[in-house]
């Protein structure tokens, strides 16, 4: 261990390193992200990055917040690239935390290549997303052998706050069996119903995942056709939303919930009365 972070690349003055801070918990980060959190001059960071990650830094970085939250005031994302290019040709050794990972709906790609764009040299450090990670501690794997082959990750709005024109959402209920969805929970209701309109059963488990990996996490387990009232049961963004039969799966892997005396399912898909039967 001692010989890995003594190899950890040395974060020269005039970079920027694009960090992944995870989706919350601090044992998440990587090696990576906590050695530019303890060398970086600068560090400016999302609204979504825990408290106790920001404390990893070194005591006289200075701290520029970035973050951005729906229909609030914030920084448009060109003068966020451009503090960058500002700090970095100013000599500052430059770490830009973001929630999850930088280039998974985290406007990474973008800031990269206004760093590319004024020739400034930067470092990717993937994080861990929280359309993984997130739903792993909620102990909802996003694939398995028994319900699907393949998942779908996607944005419940575009840059102007509404669902993406982009999606052909027709394509995706017929196509995915696991949907997970970034940002959806205002539009979620709209969203259900266009799965449902095409072909989407109603009776399908969806699951929200409030505040992931957090002390503050909630999950939610109901049907695509009874989401209800969201804010009535307390949920509120930042939330994962995962549309799909491994949502059943929680019941046999919810191992935080098993921790606090949950008896878990020893089969929670019916495989085996399957398997008896066939």
């Amino acid at each position: 261990m001692t010989s890995a972070i003594n190899n950890l690349p040395k974060f020269e003055p005039g970079w920027v390193w694009l960090v992944g801070a995870g989706p919350g918990d601090p044992g998440l980060l990587t090696l990576h992200a906590v050695n530019a959190l303890q060398s970086a001059d600068v560090v400016i960071y999302d609204a979504l990055v825990n408290q106790q990650i920001l404390e990893l830094a070194k005591p006289d970085a200075l701290m520029e917040y970035a973050g951005k939250r729906g229909g609030k005031p914030s920084a448009s994302q060109r003068d966020i690239s451009l503090r960058l290019v500002e700090l970095a040709q100013a000599g500052k050794r430059v770490c830009r935390l973001k929630g999850g990972d930088p280039f998974v709906f985290g406007r990474g790609g973008e800031e990269a290549l206004t760093l590319v764009e004024h020739d400034v040299p930067f470092r990717i450090i993937p994080g861990i997303s929280a359309g993984i990670g997130g739903l792993a501690y909620a102990g909802i794997p996003v694939t398995h052998r028994d319900t699907n082959q393949n998942v779908t990750f996607l944005t419940g709005h575009d840059a102007g706050g509404v669902i993406p024109d982009a999606i052909d959402w027709h394509s995706i209920a017929k196509g995915s069996p696991v949907i997970v969805m970034y940002m959806a929970m205002k539009h979620v209701h709209t969203i259900a119903g266009k799965l449902m309109d095409a072909g989407r059963s109603g009776d399908e488990p969806i699951a929200f995942v409030c505040n992931a990996t957090t002390e503050d996490m909630q999950v939610h387990e109901t049907t695509l056709g009874n989401i209800g009232d969201l804010e009535g049961l307390g949920l509120a963004p930042p939330a994962i939303v995962v549309l799909g039969e491994v949502v059943r799966l929680r019941a046999a892997l919810d191992w935080l919930g098993a921790l606090e005396g949950r008896v878990l399912e020893k089969d929670p898909l019916g495989t085996r009365q399957i398997s008896k039967s066939a």
